[in-house]
């Protein structure tokens, strides 16, 4: 199971409309996607969960397309040392 990072999302983007997009090049397993905690949209980002070989073809064939008017960003989740929250200097 292979863990994928979806960036440069529009607001407007479901989980549903994920899964749709997403269930082309496989069985999606898990989504997760991230929302404004006030507004409920989403902040332009989300993971998804799928086997090695379907996440091989959906990063192949999503990344730098074209989704509801934004170019899509679809890459492997990097993994990050326990305790890292981002860049504070």
């Amino acid at each position: 199971m292979k863990k994928l990072f979806v960036g440069s999302l529009p607001p407007t983007t479901t989980e549903e409309s994920l899964q749709e997009l997403f269930s082309q090049f496989g069985t999606v397993r898990s989504i997760k996607l991230i929302k404004d905690l006030f507004s409920g949209s989403c902040k332009g980002f989300g993971f998804l969960e799928m086997e090695g070989h379907e996440a091989r073809a959906a990063i192949a064939g999503l990344d730098g397309k074209s989704f509801e008017g934004n170019l899509l960003k679809v890459k492997f989740e990097e993994e990050r040392p326990r305790g890292h929250r981002g860049r504070r200097r």
